[in-house]
């Protein structure tokens, strides 16, 4: 009873407290890239994941649930001949995402995205079948992550949604990551606000 009822205090989409809710401040930025977040089905109803507000973002993206098994995960179908498919992946063994290595091959890009914290995602992403096709690419080196909420098994790790903006500001625009990363700060201090603790405020 009490767990149901503090689910239902939650806005369904940004998933903070109704009363924190911050979907007037979600921006539609439509683009070519498209978006594949991955989560567990056990880490997709935690409230403090960040990668389903991306999808909220980005209305070209789309969620692919692991874990389900009446429903298993199969990227075959990303195999197309019109788009590259790069997967994020949080390991010094893949190249870094920069502009030269989109330059290689212009075409539209599948991002795919495992969601989870670095070891999660790490383990995720050598698993997921029909993949074989994609090129795993890392992020370069940036600043720490601003999230906080969520214990970070890797000093470099970030929360999904600022991947997933960093990834966007190289193969997009600089702009289209400040517009995503505005509305994670926004995330943040109502995260910490109610938590009673205080952030800084998004504008």
């Amino acid at each position: 009873m009490g767990t149901r009822s503090k689910r239902s205090e939650r806005c369904p989409r940004c998933r903070l407290h109704c009363r924190l809710c911050i979907c007037s401040a979600i921006p539609r930025i439509e683009l070519g890239t498209r978006l594949i977040l991955v989560m567990h089905h056990r880490e997709w109803i935690k409230p403090t994941a960040t990668g389903p507000l991306a999808l909220a973002v980005l209305p070209n993206s789309e969620l692919r649930i692991q874990g389900d098994r009446e429903q298993l995960l199969d990227f075959s179908d990303l195999a197309g001949p019109e788009r590259r498919t790069l997967l994020l992946y949080p390991g010094e063994d893949a190249p870094v995402l920069d502009e030269s290595l989109l330059a290689a091959d212009p075409r539209p890009v599948n991002l795919v995205v495992p969601d989870g914290n670095w070891r999660q995602a790490a383990r995720m992403g050598k698993r997921l079948p029909g993949l074989e096709h994609a090129t795993m690419v890392r992020l370069p080196t940036g600043e720490k992550t601003a999230w906080g909420v969520r214990r970070e098994t890797n000093p470099e790790g970030l929360a999904t949604f600022e991947a997933i903006a960093r990834a966007f500001g190289i193969i997009e625009s600089p702009e289209v990551q400040a517009r995503m990363e505005q509305l994670f700060r926004l995330m943040v201090a109502r995260t910490l606000e109610a938590r009673g603790l205080k952030g800084e405020q998004g504008t």
